[in-house]
């Protein structure tokens, strides 16, 4: 098995978990005689730590003998509660993990809960090293870590405490990876980050995020697609909005932070934008790039928070124009200032986070009904699938995964997109009329 790699959460986990695996080969981790296993944890919600322990459990029971290690956000902000399990030979720290010397010093079996810890003070942490890694096992898009950390503290999240205080990586050092990437063939690249849009405040000068992005669209002018993970939208510099407005190879796709629909609720997370200021975001940005969609993190049931302040949420999802949403059912984790506010009813909570996911079910169909018919861009992915140049995905049987396809969305079946080859023997205006008429298939 050698080494095996569990990773829960973010892109930052997906890329950091290559990282991980390449440290720990060149440690002599996961020998034949004792292969070894590595959960990269996320601390995000309570209900993410319980399935990364019961994944952990059902590991040791499937793999006696394998060295199982602990590591990632949850391992940073509660150690001691996974060096208590049984199961676990080892805890490492957010920044150990990243290292091959920690791997080589892990201990053996049969020491106590209090020895497995190898786990440092996050805040220490000053410098984001720009790791190099050639690709992603079994992605068809390359992702390049620009940031870490985050030096905000909204009052639900736990996040800071994994990852410390915000700290990025040189803009020539991610140039550099991002040429070399696309040299290797790779034809879209992703951005990571904890808090991406603060990226640059703690290097010389203070370049923001639009800065960064302008010069990898100069400086590698072979690459196809960049996309953008996770941005806070107040925090978006005139240099970003010009990138995506006016360079087409910032694909139409944004991320958004939002949380909340409602001011008041805002407030109480310690948010830094207001609902008009995220609706004034969207709209300005649509003016610029007419083809961008918009997903967004939404967090439902959060303390205090009454039927009509969850209304100005679900209302914000035509407000803004949002299709992709990731809904979170409020989690309070302990040691942040919400888990100290009144708490909601937990049936309130998922009843009102299945509202909100149902509203965004209903988004993404209509967005999807309006493909039909037309040409898109499409990265293939593994096992039959694509994604457009906004995120939307489809199936398509063409291509190898990482190539672009010119392609015809043909139909839209049980919620999925089908798309075929442009050159296929389907009539685009057959395909067209048909869409217009209310016709999927």
């Amino acid at each position: 098995m050698g080494v095996e790699i569990v990773s829960f959460g973010c892109r930052l986990n997906t890329y950091e978990a290559e990282v991980m695996r390449r440290e720990a080969e060149a440690a002599g981790l996961g020998g034949e005689a004792r292969p070894a296993i590595l959960f990269n944890t996320c601390a995000v919600t309570e209900e993410a730590v319980r399935q990364a322990r019961k994944q952990i459990r059902r590991a040791r029971r499937d793999n006696p003998q394998a060295r199982i290690v602990v590591t990632g956000c949850a391992a940073q902000t509660e150690p001691a509660r996974f060096a208590a399990m049984v199961e676990v030979d080892a805890v490492l720290g957010n920044e150990d993990k990243l290292s091959a010397d920690s791997y080589r010093a892990l201990p053996d079996f049969g020491i106590g809960a209090e020895e497995k810890i190898r786990v440092n003070d996050i805040m220490s942490i000053t410098e984001t090293a720009g790791h190099m890694v050639d690709a992603i096992e079994g992605r068809a898009r390359a992702i390049v870590q620009v940031q870490n950390g985050c030096d905000h503290r909204c009052t639900f999240c736990i996040i800071p405490f994994g990852r410390g205080n915000s700290r990025s990586v040189p803009m020539g050092a991610a140039v550099e990876q991002i040429k070399r990437l696309v040299g290797s063939g790779t034809n879209e690249i992703v951005l990571s980050g904890v808090d991406m849009t603060s990226w640059g405040a703690d290097l010389p000068g203070r370049p923001r995020l639009g800065d960064l992005v302008q010069a990898i669209l100069v400086h590698v002018p072979a690459l196809r697609r960049l996309r953008l993970s996770s941005i806070d939208s107040v925090e978006a510099d005139d240099a970003l909005v010009d990138a995506i407005g006016a360079d087409r190879r910032v694909m139409p796709h944004l991320h958004l932070s939002l949380q909340a629909g409602d001011d008041m609720i805002l407030k109480r997370m310690k948010r830094r934008h207001t609902r008009q200021d995220a609706i004034d975001f969207c709209t300005t940005m649509r003016a610029r790039r007419p083809d961008i969609v918009y997903g967004a993190d939404l967090i439902a049931g959060f303390p205090t928070e009454t039927e009509a302040m969850f209304q100005n949420t679900l209302a914000l999802v035509e407000d803004c124009g949002l299709t992709h949403l990731h809904v979170f059912p409020f989690s309070p984790r302990e040691g942040t200032p919400a888990a100290r506010m009144p708490q909601l009813p937990r049936p309130v909570i998922k009843e009102r986070a299945a509202r909100l996911r149902a509203k965004g079910d209903a988004a993404l169909n209509a967005h999807q009904s309006r493909l039909v018919g037309t040409r898109q861009s499409v990265l293939v992915e593994r096992g039959g699938g694509g994604r457009c140049e906004d995120f939307t995905h489809c199936r398509i049987d063409a291509g190898l995964p990482g190539d672009v396809v010119d392609a015809i969305i043909a139909a839209q079946e049980n919620g999925k997109l089908q798309a075929r080859p442009w050159n296929s023997d389907v009539s685009r205006a057959t395909l067209a009329a048909k869409a217009e008429n209310g016709i999927h298939g």
